[in-house]
């Protein structure tokens, strides 16, 4: 089992005739069953033509009525990438990832508000995506370094979610579902969210989080797995370092009148019964001892 995707997804890219959205969805296909999975693309300048064989619609409701395609991920510039998820909100899809960065926080501002009573779920924009181990991946994450196995991963940065997952790999630790939630201050799903999800999941046993300074997500995710979380959960806060008032890589990794320091985030992590290490090279050992 997994959560959000699996081998039985159907797929649409929106962007796919861009150089960004061919490439990585020409990679996807090539992983295990992406060929199966990724069935339609979307460009309102390009209906009728193809992609390697994916069939192109001008809309994400043409392409979900044409294909039954119920999720999108989209490599649409910025300007224009906070629109792309209006619509795919608008055709009612279950899940959508955007890989797209620096879009306009004032366009996600409004696209996070349209999305209110909605049943579409947002993963990103900024992120790298999402891959349930030889099955499925949709994103950017170099699908060689992962294989199937019961440990969760949920990740505000891109690159400590790779970082995790070899750390993980060197122990012998396959992974269920690795999720890169984004680092943007407006994005779609949080941590929470995701460790509900693998809490539910009876083929995880326990999740590796990596947060970031910036925010409160970590904190109130901590708050949650102290009174309801039923597996191991350990931890890394990137940005241990950062003084206040500066930012890491992420629009999101703000420090902002003395709160969201990596120390308050571990103190209260630590505090909410979540292991948490100092150390990013620890991970997979802190992950494997919880075990």
């Amino acid at each position: 089992m997994s959560i959000l995707i699996n081998k039985d997804s159907r797929i649409m890219t929106q962007g796919i005739t861009g150089k960004t959205g061919q490439f990585h969805t020409r990679m996807c296909r090539e992983y295990a069953n992406g060929q199966e999975c990724f069935i339609a693309g979307v460009n309102p300048r390009k209906p009728g033509e193809n992609f390697e064989g994916i069939p192109i619609y001008a809309t994400v409701k043409e392409a979900k009525q044409a294909t039954g395609a119920t999720v999108s991920v989209i490599y649409v510039p910025p300007p224009f990438a906070a629109a792309a998820i209006d619509e795919a909100v608008e055709a009612e899809l279950d899940l959508v990832i955007c890989i797209t960065e620096g879009i306009p926080v004032r366009d996600m501002l409004l696209t996070r508000y349209k999305m209110l009573g909605k049943k579409t779920l947002l993963i990103g924009p900024n992120c790298p995506g999402i891959i349930t181990p030889d099955e499925v991946k949709i994103g950017i994450m170099p699908g060689y370094i992962h294989k199937k196995g019961r440990i969760g991963v949920v990740s505000r940065s891109g690159t400590l979610t790779y970082e995790a997952v070899a750390q993980l790999m060197e122990l012998g630790l396959g992974q269920s579902t690795c999720i890169g939630i984004g680092g943007d201050p407006v994005n779609g799903l949080k941590h929470l969210d995701v460790l509900k999800l693998f809490n539910e999941d009876d083929e995880t046993d326990a999740v590796l989080m990596v947060g970031e300074i910036g925010g409160s997500d970590e904190e109130e995710c901590a708050r949650w797995v102290k009174d309801n979380m039923q597996k191991p959960v350990v931890g890394f806060i990137a940005g241990v370092t950062a003084p206040p008032g500066r930012r890491m890589g992420h629009a999101g990794a703000i420090i902002s009148g003395g709160k969201g320091t990596a120390q308050e985030k571990i103190a209260v992590m630590e505090a909410c019964g979540i292991n948490v290490t100092r150390n990013p090279a620890e991970m997979g050992k802190l992950l494997k001892s919880a075990l």
